[in-house]
């Protein structure tokens, strides 16, 4: 028996190591040809990262890989081939508590070979040790039917679930490792998922943020991949209709569920809820308050003029324009400002060395407006709403900071929102993506809450900016002050929030220029560091990004 068990385990480490032997041999061949799909779609730009890569340029190079390699068809494919190597859930015997999924096949007769979509939806249920219950059925014909055949006992974990779609394995498992101890009322689980196309290929994952209440707003990201706890009155209140699954998930939301977010893909999908692009016109507060705009500038009266008539010409009932200047000697520049009505602008002096939080915190200790609008001198405005919309959000309790979209000239977008931990630091949120374009299921079309956004525009009660006590004027004086700003805002429960239906040109660091000499790279490298010492960016995960998407880039590339 003895000599048997070790040629039985002799043999299952040979089958093992095969196993591995293949996988590496697959993961070699999908790497190159992910590089391959890379540098056809765009051999000048691979060139260049692989020059930067040469150079040991190594966070650019990967910055511009991680893109260009995300765009293959085929990348899904080798981060899904590399995360099965790590480990696959394995279902477990315990099945408690119960999990029942629902399966409404009563819209199945138009789908493609439904009864197999069907098969395939409940044998991976199944697989998993999880019950299911057909809403069609002779059994269950309607919803009414549905809840007499539910035991509603200690509140019952519902998975609503389109046929077609199926579970990965270790699902069950997955979402029973995630529910609390004990639970009294609704609660909500929810994980990323997938897509399945006519082929099963697998494609398109969705690497979801945790809850985000101003994104649900706008897309359903829960629906169809996710675990309710509900009571009978929560379902009774459903209107049986084809949406019946929206509204449980809405339902059990405003009861007082905050989902919690399941990082990992569990659920492949046939079809998923859509984005409402553009989002719904925003209904501007009836009783704006008085509203202080912030413009510290040096020269280039170009840019300032433009800026300074698109803020004047917002339709804003109560403003109050704040220019400081910040040692201009260019005669035009002093001309216009000494020519600036007084009764609509104030002009403040702030000589020495550019520190763009003294400026701000100076110009705040003087300004009357209960909302703030710190605005950089080179911001374009394109339409007159663009403040009243900002100040609305800027309004609600549980608002900290607001930023706008903000476009380069070229009509691409420069901010959309600020990543924590993208190059170890901070990054603008699908930088460079033109409006029009989908981009990473059109979250820079959305209104979302953010951990940060740019300072370049940005709305913010005066009374919460002193709370936090204003602009750090040591650790920042031109760098990442907006960041920590939003930061220590969220920290006292006043969420960063982005807001795309304000949009805005933004011709970022014309007037005061890059730095790249000597002395103003040696103080990027210094607020750089006081990042990463107060606020651990280089060792987080944003909770609005997500671990398996790529440190190295904007764009919400998968990982690779």
């Amino acid at each position: 028996m003895i000599g048997l068990d070790g040629s039985m385990r002799q043999e299952q480490m040979r089958t093992t190591l095969k196993e591995r032997y293949f996988k590496r041999i697959a993961d070699a061949i999908l790497t190159a040809s992910v590089h391959v799909d890379a540098f056809l779609a765009a051999p000048r730009a691979y060139l260049t990262a692989t020059k930067w890569w040469i150079l040991r340029k190594r966070v650019r190079a990967r910055g511009q890989f991680a893109v260009l390699l995300s765009r293959s068809p085929r990348a899904y494919m080798l981060w899904a081939l590399r995360a099965e190597r790590g480990g696959v859930l394995a279902s477990a015997a315990d099945v408690s508590p119960p999990i029942v999924a629902l399966i409404d096949i009563r819209g199945n007769v138009t789908a493609r070979d439904p009864q197999r979509q069907l098969d395939l939806t409940i044998n991976s249920l199944l697989a998993d040790g999880v019950a299911a219950i057909l809403v069609g059925s002779p059994e269950t014909p309607d919803l009414a039917a549905v809840r007499a055949a539910i035991n509603w006992s200690g509140g019952a974990w519902l998975m609503p679930v389109a046929s077609g779609d199926r579970i990965a394995p270790g699902t069950a498992d997955a979402y029973r490792a995630a529910m609390p101890a004990k639970s009294t009322g609704a609660y909500l689980l929810y994980a990323d998922d997938d897509g399945i196309e006519r082929s099963d290929r697998r494609n398109n994952p969705y690497f979801k943020p945790d809850w985000n209440a101003e994104l649900f707003r706008h897309h359903d990201y829960l629906t169809g991949s996710c675990l309710l706890q509900a009571d009978c009155a929560d379902w009774d209140r459903l209107k049986d209709t084809q949406d019946w699954p929206a509204q449980l998930t809405r339902r059990i939301i405003e009861a007082g569920a905050v989902p919690q977010h399941v990082r990992q893909i569990l659920h492949h999908r046939r079809h998923r809820p859509v984005p409402r692009v553009p989002a719904q016109t925003i209904t501007i507060a009836a009783d704006l308050p008085p509203l202080s705009v912030v413009v510290p500038t040096r020269n280039r009266v170009d840019l300032l003029r433009t800026c300074i008539n698109g803020v004047v010409a917002a339709d804003y009932p109560d403003l109050e324009v704040i220019i400081v200047d910040n040692d201009s000697d260019d005669p035009t520049t002093l001309a216009y400002l000494a020519g600036l009505d007084p009764a609509r602008h104030r002009v403040l002096r702030h000589t020495g060395p550019f520190n763009y939080s003294t400026i701000n915190n100076r110009a705040v200790a003087q300004a009357r407006g209960r909302l703030l609008c710190l605005l950089n001198n080179d911001i374009e405005t394109t339409d007159r709403t663009w403040l009243a919309t900002l100040a609305t959000q800027a309004l609600r309790p549980e608002v900290g900071a607001v930023g706008a979209r903000l476009l380069y000239p070229d009509g691409r977008i420069q901010h959309a929102g600020v990543v924590i931990g993208v190059g170890n630091a901070a990054g603008h949120a699908h930088r460079c993506l033109r409006p029009d374009e989908d981009g990473y299921f059109h979250r820079h079309s959305l209104p979302q809450f953010t951990m940060a956004v740019t300072a370049a525009c940005l709305v913010v009660a005066r009374e919460k900016f002193l709370a936090v006590g204003g602009l750090n004027e040591v650790d920042f004086p031109v760098a990442f002050n907006d960041v920590d700003l939003c930061l220590r805002l969220n920290q006292r429960g006043w969420q960063s929030l982005y807001e795309p239906r304000a949009t805005l040109i933004h011709h970022e660091s014309v007037s005061r220029g890059l730095d790249q000499d000597p002395v103003g790279a040696a103080r990027f490298a210094g607020e750089l560091a006081a990042l990463q010492r107060l606020w651990k960016t280089n060792e987080i995960v944003d909770p609005f990004h997500h671990p398996h998407l790529s440190r190295a880039s904007e764009r919400f590339a998968v990982a690779l």
